[in-house]
């Protein structure tokens, strides 16, 4: 049982800036619900709610405050016509041991260890961030915040909270941890420039053939789950991904973990859906462009950097029967699309329009009936490898897991990075639950048969006869 102790409004410790800060267009398009995540930190002692942790609440909500000097747009605002709140602190406590929250997938419980906002209020009701503190019969502790995702990214909230848990262990900060806010950096054209390329990361995803209720499939039930690959499995895949058995297909690079590991999901994804071999499916991606721009966007860029981008439609027959190199390739393509021309480009599309709000998915709300379906056939496949959320030490260590305290929709994942540190990643996945047992099946299973069994010579057509036999 989860209970609520106290509600207090959190303010900087210090003035701050009153000039208007711009959005730009990236952060227009970004969906405006909260982005949740989990921290967990587990106690040396697992007998009782006071626990070893040296856990302060006064010390947590101090340096919160010194945090939001820095980062004072998640501090809200005023204006002559609006007024956006002050942060939100929650301290909550459960009866419960961390031990019986499993894995931490994004599960109900997990969902509520991470505040909630009414979004059935006014806009200017909501908080831009919201942290929970909740503390365990066992001693341990969960940070749950939810930012709002038109304020930062991914890269952003890692920066902040990584800056929140440097003061709260007392650290001091250097120069190069201070945020940059100017976001006029990562504007569109003035004056405005048409597009010059297009867009195809703005229409519609495929459905499902023969269904012409997108609704329909959205209300069908999904589960979570977290799914964990080693170091060996992860350089399996790549090795995989990067051999090029067709001589019209030239490889600049070998494939990158993400690219290697995205392509196996749509393969599994769609062999699970058990669809046609003449079923379209596509997969969204989500491309930090920091370094992409020319010139790079400024050190510690404090808003929304990321774009997002799809691969071409591509055919479930094709993916399936044809190596992982296809797949891999067409994921290469949509992520090397992102160039600083394109991007530019795509910041002029969205400026283009009159109402952006048809361009903006993946809310962060389950069952939320507005948002569009991305899910059956299509996945979204987020990247969190290089976030270096793990560096989130409050004086009581690393945290012992990080990750999101919502999956919403089918389809929906990230491969975040673990926190062994030894090489291997965490996938965190929403499927529709008929498809779940069979995508687990084929996830693992298809690893172990090519490195049981084919060797480096093998081709495709010898490795379905080996899948043969097996059987």
């Amino acid at each position: 049982m989860l209970t609520i102790k106290s509600a207090s409004t959190v303010f900087p410790s210090e003035p701050t800036p009153s000039t208007i800060l711009w959005l730009s267009e990236s952060d227009q398009l970004m969906q405006w619900t909260h982005a949740p995540l989990v921290f967990f930190y587990k106690s040396n002692n697992d007998i009782n709610y006071s626990g070893s942790m040296p856990f302060s609440m006064e010390t947590m909500k101090k340096s919160l405050s010194r945090a939001l000097v820095h980062y004072y747009p998640l501090a809200g605002s005023k204006g002559p016509t609006t007024c956006l709140m002050p942060g939100e602190h929650l301290e909550a406590y459960s009866d419960a041991k961390l031990e019986e929250l499993g894995d931490f997938a994004p599960t109900e419980a997990v969902q509520d260890l991470v505040p909630k906002i009414d979004y059935t209020t006014p806009v200017e009701n909501w908080p831009l961030l919201l942290v929970q503190l909740t503390r365990f019969r066992c001693g341990g502790v969960c940070v749950g915040t939810a930012i709002s995702h038109t304020v930062a990214d991914g890269r952003g909230n890692a920066s902040f909270i990584n800056l929140w848990a440097k003061l709260a262990r007392g650290d001091g900060l250097r120069d190069d941890e201070i945020p940059f806010h100017d976001r006029t950096v990562l504007r569109s054209h003035e004056p405005l420039r048409p597009p010059r390329f297009d867009h195809i990361e703005f229409t519609k995803p495929p459905l499902i053939i023969g269904c012409s209720d997108a609704k329909a499939e959205q209300r069908k039930e999904t589960t979570v789950t977290l799914l964990r690959l080693t170091k060996e499995q992860i350089e399996g895949l790549v090795k995989e991904a990067s051999e090029f058995p067709y001589r019209n297909m030239l490889m600049k690079r070998p494939h990158t973990r993400y690219e290697a590991i995205a392509s196996h999901m749509w393969r599994c994804a769609c062999k699970a859906r058990s669809g046609n071999d003449h079923q379209p499916t596509r997969v969204r991606i989500g491309v930090e462009v920091r370094n992409r721009l020319k010139p790079p966007l400024p050190r510690g860029y404090f808003g929304n950097a990321i774009f997002g981008t799809v691969t071409s439609t591509c055919l479930y027959g094709d993916l399936l029967s044809k190596p992982l190199c296809y797949a891999a390739a067409k994921i290469k393509e949509a992520t090397g699309r992102m160039t600083d021309e394109y991007i530019r480009s795509a910041l002029d599309f969205i400026r283009s329009q009159e109402d952006v709000s048809p361009l903006r998915n993946n809310f962060h709300i389950r069952g939320y009936s507005e948002a569009p379906f991305l899910g059956n056939p299509n996945l979204s496949i987020g990247s969190w490898i290089n976030l270096q959320f793990y560096a989130a030490d409050f004086g009581w260590g690393k945290p012992t897991y990080v990750g999101p305290g919502l999956l919403n929709i089918d389809g929906k994942s990230f491969i975040m990075p673990s926190p062994e540190d030894d090489g291997s990643l965490i996938i965190a996945l929403r499927l529709q639950t008929e498809y779940m047992d069979a995508f687990k099946k084929y996830f693992y299973q298809e690893m172990f048969l090519k490195k049981s069994f084919a060797g480096p010579s093998c081709k495709p057509q010898e490795h379905l006869l080996l899948v043969y036999f097996m059987y």
